[in-house]
């Protein structure tokens, strides 16, 4: 029995000090490419589609949904006037000022709020203040109250 928890023991310790070896030092880089939100913890999609940015006092904080971007900003009393709110479009595929966009909501984004941004001017949009006072509001695709107001069912 002694040897066995001598056994035990030490299979253990190899296994967590192969944890930490230098072999696994890549995987940690592949992972800080990764773009996580910080509102939902998803990761953001390589099309970087429905995404946003905020750039705080030189932190930039990647969103997956523009509607996360608004709630986070709001939860952490983050003035979005005052900081750089960046969407990328549907349209010319860039990230452009959010208050210089166009917005939709009809859309199937990650989280569902339903809005998404466009560079040119389009039909029955809104600008980027009405988001977030839509979003702030619960008023997005999301609530399903809203969802079947806007889809007409």
């Amino acid at each position: 029995m002694k040897k066995f928890n001598i056994f035990l023991f030490s299979s253990l310790f190899f296994i967590a000090a192969g944890c930490g070896s230098s072999e696994n030092s890549s995987l940690g880089n592949l992972s800080s490419d990764i773009k996580v939100c910080p509102k939902c913890h998803m990761e953001l999609h390589k099309s970087r589609i429905f995404s946003a940015t905020l750039n705080t006092n030189g932190t930039i904080n990647y969103f997956d949904d523009i509607g996360c971007m608004i709630l986070w900003a709001h939860q952490n009393s983050i003035d979005l006037t005052k900081a750089e709110a960046k969407v990328f479009t549907n349209d010319s595929k860039k990230y452009i000022s959010a208050y210089d966009a166009h917005y939709k909501l009809n859309e199937k984004t990650p989280m569902s709020y339903g809005f998404s941004a466009n560079e040119n001017i389009i039909e029955n949009t809104i600008d980027f203040r009405e988001v977030a006072i839509k979003m702030l509001r619960g008023e997005h695709m999301a609530n399903p109250k809203i969802r079947k107001q806007i889809l007409g069912l």
